[in-house]
């Protein structure tokens, strides 16, 4: 035999050790770093996370105890070679210098514990911890929803800040330090804010302003209203979704002296709660509104529409809540002047589409760890949102197919080489469903029905109504909760789909979005506020607006110093020639898209 064969044998003799005496040589990795090389969360107030280990599984070793000899393998002994042993079903077998045979030493099988868990059941408090630390949790769990012992609704604690203050309703007020560290990191990341807070703050142009709020609570809204309050505001606010809410961002402005009625996980019972604290209180009555989505436009106007009398006006940033404001303008119930944020060039063009091209991916990948390569997707709307979409989607090696129910937008598809469909003619075979178009029953149970096993459905639309989830809710279907904001809804053949963040919006509940995206959209809703209360009488009747060019033009020049950007300047001669002023605006009025 050559020296060769005899010299692979005995390697292979080495390599089949058992796991037992591998691990005196080696380290195993800790269970937190495994989990941190894994997970994509900025959980900065976990220590040590749980794992799952078989109850057969050796002891790991210590850190540091690692023999050489496995990057080094010691050679055996020449007198042993290896022979298969018909007796033992094709084991193996040493023959010693004696010629005596010798069983070598058996593999031990990995003993995996059982995988199988009754979701439907309800864990115990560290079943719950457990559990969320095993998995690849969202990282919008992160330090404020897995860090407190405490499951008591917030509504049935008294909590103060470090002022004595308790004007506010949050999940826990001791984690402001660590909310207070998200803002600051938020700071570097949205210029623009922080240029006008700088400019304005003394002047204060919202002196006097009594702003009451419904909107997304993370640190990028956090920016936003200490630069409201730096201009002379008072603030007042609530969560525009049950699930968006950082906690140790609401924390932080708690403790700042903000009153802030929110936390992640509210029940719909909770989420008008919230408003109705943030509007109905005593010897404070507002006189602005900042809105997302029209709930709180909606609320006033449901249970104390005289306040209306002293509201200067609302400033909307999202799609359903500006289809609202006009179903109310052409009612002739809208009493108030409102300003059209969402359809600002600087929110339709970054907002939209750049932060929702980034942020359909995280959102995804954190909640299923799906691999997008070859996955066939179907993108429920082709406007700004659903143009971010598929640009993402398509540069990952999807196949995404496009429905429309505008002809202009679903030319724009087909030029941009997306196949047009109807929902139901592809339903059958694609892996992800995306609703963004800011309608209701976009996909209804019919279409869920047809899904293919696994498909992930999910919602990119602002409002919860664009999935039938209400229809998933029957005896016959059964739900399984798999990580935070991800449910199996099961058929009674064992067909499931993967429904994300119950319908709602995906990137705020189960992910993050891009800081200086949303520095863009909240300076605009800061000018527009700032338009609105310091309006003459007259110049604006009741009525929904769209933010003056000007201003949307003054936003993004705030913005370009960042990249080191340079403007090319007109002089006299071009600026003759196109009609212009020579410092803008660029573009008339009625030109909404980039």
């Amino acid at each position: 035999m050559s020296v060769q064969v005899v010299g692979a044998k005995m390697a292979e003799v080495e390599i089949k050790e058992s796991p037992k005496e591998l691990a005196a040589d080696c380290p195993t990795t800790s269970a937190s770093e495994g989990i941190m090389a894994r997970n994509y969360s900025r959980e900065a107030g976990s220590t040590s996370a749980s794992t799952t280990v078989s109850p057969t599984a050796e002891p790991s070793v210590k850190a540091g105890e690692c023999s050489s000899s496995l990057l080094a393998p010691k050679m055996p002994q020449a007198s042993a070679m290896k022979r298969p042993d018909p007796q033992q079903n094709g084991g193996e077998a040493f023959v010693n210098r004696d010629g005596t045979v010798a069983e070598a030493p058996r593999m031990k099988k990995i003993q995996f514990a059982d995988q199988k868990q009754e979701f439907n059941k309800r864990p115990s408090k560290i079943g719950r911890r457990s559990l969320s630390r095993s998995i690849s949790q969202s990282s919008t769990d992160s330090y404020s929803s897995d860090s407190s012992d405490d499951e008591t609704s917030p509504r049935d604690k008294q909590q103060k800040n470090s002022k004595g203050n308790g004007d506010f309703c949050i999940k826990n007020i001791k984690q402001a330090d660590f909310g207070r560290r998200e803002i600051e990191i938020a700071e570097q990341e949205m210029p623009a804010l922080m240029a006008l807070r700088k400019r304005a703050q003394g002047e204060k142009p919202l002196a006097g302003a009594k702003v009451v709020g419904c909107t997304h609570i993370t640190a990028q809204t956090a920016v936003l209203m200490e630069t409201l309050s730096a201009l002379g505001a008072q603030c007042r606010w609530a969560a525009c979704n049950i699930y968006s809410t950082q906690n140790e961002v609401a924390a932080a402005l708690a403790e700042g002296g903000f009153s802030v009625f929110a936390w992640k996980g509210e029940s719909e019972d909770d989420f008008w709660w919230c408003i109705d604290r943030c509007v109905n209180v005593e010897g404070w009555q507002p006189n602005m509104i900042l809105d997302d989505g029209g709930d709180l436009t909606h609320w006033i106007y449901k249970k104390y529409p005289n306040m209306f009398k002293k509201i200067k006006g609302i400033v909307e940033e999202s799609v359903t809540g500006v289809h609202r404001l006009y179903q109310l303008s052409k009612a002739g119930k809208l009493c108030v002047p409102a300003m059209n944020v969402n359809d600002s060039v600087t929110k339709q063009k970054f907002d939209n589409l750049y932060c929702c091209r980034e942020s359909i991916l995280d959102g995804l990948k954190r909640t299923t760890d799906v691999m997008f390569g070859g996955k066939q997707v179907v993108v429920c709307g082709y406007g700004e949102v659903g143009k971010g979409c598929c640009a993402a989607l398509k540069a990952m090696g999807s196949i995404v197919y496009v429905t429309e129910i505008d002809p202009i937008c679903a030319l724009q598809a087909c030029m941009d080489g997306f196949r047009l469909v109807k929902l139901n003619e592809v339903v059958r075979q694609v892996d992800i469903v995306i609703t963004c178009t800011g309608n209701k029953n976009v996909v209804v149970r019919e279409n869920l029905d047809r899904m293919k096993n696994s498909c992930i459905v999910c919602n990119m639309g602002h409002s919860n109504t664009e999935i039938d989830v209400a229809s998933l809710r029957t005896p016959e279907l059964t739900w399984e909760r798999v990580r935070s904001q991800v449910d199996h809804v099961i058929w009674p053949d064992g067909k499931r789909i993967v429904l994300l963040a119950e319908g709602r919006l995906l990137n705020l509940s189960c992910s993050t979005v891009p800081t200086f995206v949303l520095s863009i959209t909240a300076t605009t809703q800061a000018l527009a506020l700032i338009e609105l209360y310091n309006a003459p009488d007259g110049r604006y009747k009741q009525d929904v607006y769209l933010l003056p060019k000007k201003m949307d033009e003054y936003v993004a020049s705030l913005h370009l110093p960042t990249f080191d950007a340079h403007l090319t300047e007109l002089s006299d001669e071009q600026a003759k020639y196109l009609g212009l002023n020579k410092n803008g605006p660029f573009k008339p009025n009625y030109y909404r898209k980039g």
